[in-house]
């Protein structure tokens, strides 16, 4: 059965913005549809149910309402038996953490969830989503540079950042994605063909963070860019001694993203966020369960394409202006804002799109076009270069 990625309308209206704007052929080229859907065509990922495309992600029962919970990461199984308050069951079986969630208070694990760390989602949040883009701090203005495209530092990984990095360089910007030599972007050896679509054309610098040298060198980087992209935490931020609010105020034009799960400032900034459960907690698979009658998750790791492309927009509009600062960026917001846009243009072409969605679970995902992938820097080539004196 085929069928449409539901918002693929909404990513394509945002995306003809970012491509109007910048005046790039590449950007035009490019359908919302191919976005939200080329990694999964890639993998040759099948349209999900209760499990996520790429399978990191479930949907469990609990009282009084369905979560979404994450657990892509090694070390998130680990963290389960403090989680469900028992040891009784193996950690490993996702049918046996089934019953005991099955047995759990829906908001209480939420709450708790996200306190421990873990990528947790109400299918029915109670607390309203953070806006999708918020200023967080206001930036000093400048001339915007003539006759040349922003210098770009990507200090993000995986999914989002990468490519709201990417889109700005199909803009024409000059794009440096800076990974740690202990912790490189997980994507570049987890999902080496979606990497080198993200990554392409970008120069590559490995920074040891651990040392002086390498915080030194950061810094470095970020005087002279134009617009920084990051997706973390407050606090991995802090341990490297970058203060990103104080950066922007004292460097004129400076556009700083941030990307968070949940928003960038007070008790959300914390919560651990990926596409699929921060796409449950946007409300899509509340929405789909509303029309069809089910509930399941929409796309693959919607949250993070449609971020990407949010993020880019924002980004390209701050430099742009000459103004600068430092804007805040929430997954689930941003789902919630295309859902709402979605549903604003014609509700009901919105919950057929949903229907024909949860009917065809288990097919494979739709095709879209496939881009072309050019050079991708080995990892940390252009160190040296990138950090030579001016």
């Amino acid at each position: 059965m085929s069928c449409a990625i539901p918002l693929a309308d909404v990513a394509d209206a945002w995306l003809g913005e970012l491509a109007r704007k910048t005046d790039s052929a590449a950007l035009t080229g490019i359908n919302g549809a191919t976005l939200l859907g080329e990694r999964a065509m890639i993998g040759g990922f099948r349209i999900p149910s209760r499990r996520s495309a790429g399978g990191g992600c479930r949907l469990y029962d609990a009282v009084g309402g369905t979560i979404a919970l994450n657990l892509a990461r090694p070390t998130d199984r680990e963290l389960l038996p403090a989680l469900l308050e028992s040891n009784a069951f193996d950690v490993a079986d996702d049918d046996a953490i089934a019953v005991k969630i099955a047995a759990c208070d829906a908001d209480r694990l939420v709450v708790r969830g996200r306190a421990m760390g873990l990528a947790i989602a109400a299918e029915h949040e109670s607390a309203p989503a953070e806006p999708a883009c918020r200023l967080m701090t206001e930036g000093l203005a400048a001339a915007r540079p003539t006759g040349r495209a922003p210098r770009v530092l990507d200090l993000s990984a995986l999914w989002a950042g990468p490519l709201a990095a990417h889109l700005l360089w199909l803009a024409g910007a000059e794009v440096i994605k800076v990974e740690s030599r202990t912790r490189p972007d997980a994507m570049r050896d987890g999902d080496g063909a979606f990497f080198a679509l993200l990554n392409q054309g970008k120069a590559s610098v490995m920074l040891d963070f651990a040392t002086v040298e390498g915080r030194e060198a950061l810094r470095l980087l970020i005087a002279r860019s134009d617009v920084v992209i990051e997706a973390a935490r407050p606090r991995a931020l802090a341990q490297l001694g970058i203060d990103a609010d104080a950066i922007v105020r004292a460097t004129p034009g400076l556009s700083w993203v941030t990307i968070t799960g949940h928003g960038a400032e007070g008790e959300v900034a914390n919560w651990v966020g990926f596409g699929d459960d921060c796409g449950v907690a946007g409300g899509l698979s509340a929405a789909l369960r509303a029309a069809s009658g089910s509930s399941a998750f929409v796309g693959d790791a919607i949250a993070d394409p449609l971020t990407g492309i949010r993020a880019a927009r924002a980004a390209w509009a701050s430099w742009a202006s000459g103004k600068g600062g430092r804007f805040g960026l929430s997954m689930r917001g941003v789902v919630a804002e295309a859902l709402a846009e979605a549903r604003s243009e014609d509700a009901a072409v919105l919950d057929r799109a949903l229907v024909a969605w949860s009917a065809a679970a288990g097919s494979p995902f739709p095709i879209v076009r496939r881009r072309a992938v050019g050079s991708v820097s080995p990892l940390g080539a252009d160190t040296f270069a990138e950090l030579a004196p001016c």
